[in-house]
């Protein structure tokens, strides 16, 4: 089989592997597709080779179908299509007071171990989600993003009839859009790059250019004066911080989708002011990745749009060159058995 290995330094080799077989516990999955995450460019970038076990395989946004099943295996069969959770959280303690999720020992599976950016993966059987046999497997591989979304958005306490504001449009930003709009929410997105200002309106969104126009003074006047109920930043820049206490109204809800990797000063008065809340959310928890799988096999929202290329995985480095020369791109999936 092919893989795929990350060897430092911006580059990926591909090598020829023996195909394994499962260990008790596990499952071998032939790999369809994989989303290039963030993270992943993170990682190309040599920005996390102090954590990655270089060379790796690395990849975590997949969808697949059942190849064999180890030992002591219940519940799943050769041939059913998959995705993974990637979280390995065996390491869980009772501190973590059951959040395994976000487990102070959790090891994140494409990042710490080994990933899917192969032809066949062998991952623990608790990680799988079953998926239907009419799920699109291509459109399978946006469900862990997705997750993300679904996550920030339960996380946000996002109700019908309120005024969500997602400051920023890029893949996250729209897929929390996306769930934000199922849950009755009316989005208002805040993006400057003017490429993915009309991609988002033409999926239906509701878009402001805050560099062109004043973004608490819009939704001010479409909500009569009561601001956003909730507002997720998703931009992970300063400008975003500096508004999202603005924009919120009366005990609004503030959601930190973004990775921060240092502090960042935020205007604190505004939160005694307007009794605000500030609501962290990292990853997704299993509730989150069945309501994704729900919206995916549905399939009532314009996923594709975000897909901006597909690559076989032999062109896995020309892909992660295309990214970086692609500012403007969305989601970028690897075809591992093209």
């Amino acid at each position: 089989m092919k893989a795929s290995l990350y060897e430092g330094n911006k580059t990926f080799s591909i090598v020829e592997k023996e195909i394994e077989a499962p260990k008790a516990g596990e499952v071998r999955v032939k790999v369809a597709y994989c989303g290039v995450c963030g993270t992943d460019v993170h990682i190309y970038h040599g920005m996390m080779d102090k954590r990655v076990n270089i060379p790796e395989t690395i990849g975590h946004e997949m969808s697949g179908v059942i190849d064999a099943i180890g030992e002591g295996v219940a519940g799943f069969e050769v041939g059913e299509k998959i995705t993974v959770r990637p979280l390995d959280n065996r390491l869980e303690e009772a501190s973590d007071k059951g959040f395994g999720h976000i487990a102070k020992k959790l090891k994140f599976i494409g990042i710490d171990s080994p990933g899917a950016f192969q032809q066949y993966w062998n991952v623990p059987a608790f990680t799988l989600h079953k998926l239907k046999q009419e799920t699109d497997l291509k459109l399978a591989a946006l469900i862990e993003p997705l997750s993300v979304a679904c996550h920030d958005v339960r996380r946000g306490r996002t109700k019908k009839g309120e005024t969500a504001v997602v400051l920023g449009g890029g893949p996250i930003g729209l897929l929390v859009a996306m769930v934000a709009k199922h849950k009755g929410a009316n989005v208002i997105i805040s993006e400057v790059n003017e490429i993915r200002i009309n991609m988002a309106r033409e999926m239906g969104f509701e878009v402001v250019n805050p560099a062109k126009t004043d973004l608490v003074a819009y939704v001010e006047e479409k909500t009569n004066g009561r601001l956003a109920d909730v507002v997720f930043d998703v931009a992970g820049v300063q400008p975003a911080l500096d508004i999202m206490t603005e924009v919120a109204g009366i005990r609004g809800r503030i959601v930190i989708v973004a990775i921060y990797g240092e502090p960042k000063p935020v205007n604190l008065f505004k939160f005694f002011w307007k009794e605000l809340e500030l609501i962290g959310a990292r990853v997704y928890e299993k509730e989150d990745y069945e309501e994704s799988i729900r919206l995916i096999t549905e399939n009532n929202y314009p996923f594709e749009k975000i897909i901006t290329a597909i690559k076989p995985l032999e062109n896995i480095q020309s892909l992660f060159e295309m990214i970086d020369s692609t500012p403007d791109g969305m989601k970028f999936l690897v075809d591992c058995n093209a």
